[in-house]
């Protein structure tokens, strides 16, 4: 039985979606519920599961395309082997049986192949088929031109050539080339946010620098029993975390956004955490944290981690959010000025730990210290406020202690 791929409900308040990858090709085998192609929108990536056992029939729609809602993407036979072929595969196997391995010719390759073809300008008899009869693959593609790059290139007074040229790239010639790669829907999404919040909010950043020796110390001698305990490594993330929040109860306009001329004062604490990935910064929510443990906390921002890098985190994990936490230590930050999520209010940078030294009890000692920065919005948040919040989580993280008796 042929049922038609369709794209699937998008998102509310995204209108199309951009097809990324297909990754299974005409003719293969596919199982009930496993991914056929990944379609990216402005917030998330949409996987497109396959609605039974069978086999995908044809691929309508190449990788690069954009699609709507309900769109057709491919035709997919329910029930069929690999074995089975269709007219048109048999067709094309017919024609590609008698010819040697990579010889087939550019009318014979799927859509997705047809176009790494042409974006790379390759000889498709140079390409060694590893599919059904002999046919090239996306991934035979892929193996031909990393082979091609890790060859010596040979010497020349021409202009360096740009390799593995990306789609939708356009390349200028001449001895100073250069290349246009269109965006990414994320990145596109990510630049329109950041330029909003530059104009839309009176953003000023206030610094200060936290002993984290004491926290250190109690990781150093609980750490293996939390994570016998708990199944999961006692982090900074749930300090830094348990400090935010205990702060934000302290300063609730820190914890507040704007509505046109009102303030809205959010009775809750769902705290954002920044996390970095090949497509862009995303920035899934830890919903209503101040009743998170600690090792509820690590759990989340693990697993929260890991499906923002696999393009998994669904739009509700990442709408809303009253206040953001982003580490830019982990990449050797030491100072920055981090810029608002909208609607927010404030945004709170971890930066790099170094060992600094500093002058306790009128000594000069070694201790593990980390600047901090909160930038805020100046339009509701002054700078007394922002100095005191940021003091607050400073005081906190000093004496851990504090956090468990909420003083």
């Amino acid at each position: 039985m042929s049922i038609e791929i369709k794209v699937p409900v998008l998102p509310e308040s995204v209108a199309d979606a951009t097809i990324v990858t297909w990754h299974k090709q005409p003719g293969e085998a596919v199982e009930r519920d496993e991914n056929l192609v990944d379609l990216e929108t402005d917030k998330v990536v949409l996987e497109v599961p396959a609605p039974d056992n069978g086999v995908l029939e044809e691929i309508l729609r190449p990788e690069g395309e954009t699609v709507i809602a309900n769109e057709v993407l491919a035709k997919f036979t329910a029930g069929a082997t690999a074995s089975a072929k269709s007219g048109a595969a048999a067709t094309a196997e017919a024609t590609t049986s008698d010819a040697p391995t990579g010889a087939e010719s550019n009318a014979d390759l799927t859509p997705v192949v047809r176009r790494l073809v042409a974006e790379h300008n390759i000889d498709v008899a140079r390409v060694t088929g590893t599919g059904k009869g002999g046919r090239i693959t996306k991934a035979d593609v892929e193996k031909f031109l990393q082979g091609q790059s890790s060859q010596p290139q040979p010497q020349s007074s021409a202009a360096p050539a740009i390799a593995q040229v990306p789609a939708g790239m356009t390349i200028t010639g001449g001895e100073r080339p250069e290349k246009r790669v269109p965006m990414t829907r994320l990145r596109a999404r990510i630049a329109e946010r950041l330029v909003q919040a530059q104009h839309g909010a009176a953003i000023l950043t206030t610094f200060n620098e936290v002993n984290l020796q004491a926290v250190m110390n109690l990781r150093k001698e609980y750490k293996d029993k939390f994570e016998k305990a708990h199944g999961v490594r006692l982090g900074f993330m749930s300090f830094f975390t348990k400090a935010a929040v205990e702060a934000l109860k302290r300063f609730p306009l820190v914890n507040a956004s704007i509505d046109d001329n009102d303030i809205i004062y959010h009775g809750y604490y769902d705290i954002g955490m920044a996390v970095s990935t090949e497509r862009g910064l995303v920035v899934p929510v830890l919903r209503n944290a101040d009743v998170m443990s600690m090792a509820e906390i690590e759990n989340s921002v693990v697993q929260y981690a890991d499906k923002a890098r696999k393009g998994q985190l669904t739009i509700e994990e990442m709408t809303g959010g009253t206040f953001t936490i982003t580490n830019g230590g982990v990449f050797g930050s030491l100072l920055s000025t981090p810029i608002l999520n909208p609607p927010q209010s404030a945004i709170l940078g971890l930066h790099k730990i170094e060992q600094r030294p500093v002058v306790e009890n009128g000594e000069i000692v070694i201790r593990p210290m980390m600047y901090l920065a909160l930038s805020y919005d100046h339009r509701i948040i002054d700078g007394k406020e922002s100095v005191q919040f940021l003091v607050a989580i400073k005081e906190l993280l000093e004496d851990p202690a504090r956090l468990l008796l909420e003083i």
